[in-house]
């Protein structure tokens, strides 16, 4: 099949590197596309978000499958244009991903269904606000109700720094505090049937320590050797399931990539957020262990045939992510620097562009490459991934030196 993969980032590096390992995928298109899928994509050029131009660009170059990686075309309707045109789509419809376009509308989701949650109030002025912060207490947790790239959260125990979230964000949603370490699973999904692939841990906060502000993510590991047995299977049950039936129920079913944010807490795991596609930098770990054809599985999905879709295979040992990011990210990144040591495998580039005059790859957003490397154990991989990164040349950039140190040391432990 050829297949079209829409976004720029780490993530759909990632997924380009899967799509093109797949015998199934004789041809692979991405736009925008990055030097690093260059390597392995023919790369076009078009307005991600704009619906009718991304399924003008499918009908164009012959496409059995769009695979969209990002948020923001999957909320403007992109997935429904390309379906219009009669071609395989991997994405929910735009009414569907409001489960990630709008927080309050998946709370909603989560009560209709009965899924395990924080309480929540969805505020749209400083009374209401002050009203729920008061009310559950420190640490707030205020959120942006729409897209904001990741970095629409803020945890503080400053109560001013809260209220001064919600006025600039507008519309929010603010939530009791969950206690306990954080679990990412992605649940590949045509609707009604679901296949849910290894859960991953990202790191949020800019710093060592969970120091600083949010980010996008700053790296990642898989699989989680302190997650109890029966996880997965009792997210399916209790979260998955009925999410997707209650979808059903409202007349918009949910294709695609569901992602499922959890804190394991001492009441058990609970629902932080839902997204509508795989998340950056959980993807590239997760896929870096998957042996099963990914074409294959993101094709059955989109079509409705996942039920038939044999169970899927996946590589020992584990996975291990750390972004090199621009100085200054997450605020206003440092762009135009010249990057080297990115050729080798592993390296997944994020933010990067080719300099016109010498072909010099040069930095170009906020979180620039990911060292990805897979180990016998996640030790091993740890070192391997922090090996790349060492060999990253890139002035004024910065990484944790913590992705899966406390995985590693035995230092996780849930709640209660």
């Amino acid at each position: 099949m050829r297949v079209l993969l829409l976004g720029g980032g780490g993530r759909e590096h990632a997924l380009a590197l899967g799509l093109a390992a797949d015998p199934a995928v004789e041809g692979l298109i991405a736009a925008p596309g990055n030097p690093g899928i260059a390597e392995v994509a023919e790369l076009r050029s078009v307005d991600a978000a704009d619906p009718a131009a991304v399924a003008a660009l499918a009908v164009e170059t012959g496409v059995d499958l769009v695979v969209i990686g990002p948020e923001a075309p999957l909320v403007a309707g992109v997935a429904d244009a390309v379906r219009a045109k009669g071609i395989a789509a991997f994405g929910p419809s735009a009414e569907a991903a409001r489960l990630e376009g709008s927080k309050a509308f998946a709370k909603d989701v989560m009560t209709a269904a009965g899924v395990p949650t924080a309480r929540a109030y969805t505020c749209t002025d400083q009374e209401g606000t002050a009203r729920a912060l008061d009310e559950f207490g420190p640490p707030y947790v205020v959120k942006n109700d729409g897209l904001a790239a990741g970095k629409g959260v803020v945890v503080t125990d400053d109560r001013a720094a809260a209220l001064a979230h919600a006025a600039e964000c507008g519309r929010v949603v603010v939530e009791e505090y969950l206690a306990g370490p954080e679990v990412s699973l992605f649940v590949v999904t045509d609707g009604e049937a679901a296949l849910p692939l290894l859960p991953a841990q990202d790191f949020k906060r800019v710093g060592d320590g969970d120091a600083g502000p949010n980010t996008g993510g700053m790296g990642a590991y898989a699989p989680l050797p302190w997650a109890p047995p029966g996880l997965v299977d009792e997210v399916m049950a209790d979260v998955v399931h009925p999410t997707l039936a209650e979808m059903r129920r409202r007349g918009t079913p949910f294709s695609g990539l569901l992602y499922v944010g959890l804190a394991m807490t001492a009441a058990g795991p609970r629902v932080i957020e839902f997204n509508a596609r795989f998340g950056d930098p959980e993807t590239q770990v997760v896929l870096a262990l998957l042996e099963t054809p990914l074409g294959g599985l993101l094709h059955a999905a989109a079509a409705g045939t996942l039920a038939d879709h044999p169970p899927l295979r996946w590589r020992d040992g584990a996975a291990v992510t750390v972004v090199v990011a621009a100085g200054n990210y997450p605020g206003t990144p440092r762009t135009g620097d010249v990057i080297t040591g990115a050729d080798r495998p592993g390296v997944i580039h994020a933010g990067t562009a080719r300099r016109a005059a010498d072909g010099a790859l040069l930095s170009a957003g906020g979180r620039v490459l990911c060292g990805t490397a897979t180990g016998s154990t996640l030790a091993a991989a740890r070192d391997a991934a922090y090996e790349l990164v060492g060999g990253i040349g890139l002035v004024g950039s910065h990484h944790r030196t913590d992705i899966a140190a406390a995985a590693v040391d035995g230092r996780i432990t849930i709640p209660g």
